[in-house]
């Protein structure tokens, strides 16, 4: 039987000079359609819900292929960068192996 790998992509934004939740939101939802579109994967963010100028969000994915998914993340976190207007100031890639 073949492994499962759960890949977790964590990604961080400064939101410099922004003094709003609804401008955060924004930004925030707009990468999430992007992500999910191009990549069709689950997205949420998650631990930077009371700062308004840091915007982490996850991206999670699984496939029977570890290397296929590390490619997938790391042209998940290549294309978040590339579309985003504000500064990316962390990106990790953490792979499990599902029982």
């Amino acid at each position: 039987m073949a492994n499962l790998f759960v890949a977790l992509l964590t990604v961080e934004f400064a939101l410099h000079g922004n003094d709003n939740l609804k401008a955060k939101r924004r930004v925030a939802n707009s990468l999430k359609q992007k992500v999910r579109q191009r990549f069709n994967v689950a997205i949420a963010e998650a631990g930077s819900e009371d700062s308004l100028t840091r915007l982490r969000l996850t991206v999670v994915s699984l496939s029977n292929n570890e290397s296929h998914l590390r490619s997938r993340m790391d042209k998940c976190a290549l294309m978040m960068e590339a579309v985003c207007p504000e500064e990316m100031i962390d990106s990790e890639v953490e792979i499990h192996v599902a029982d």
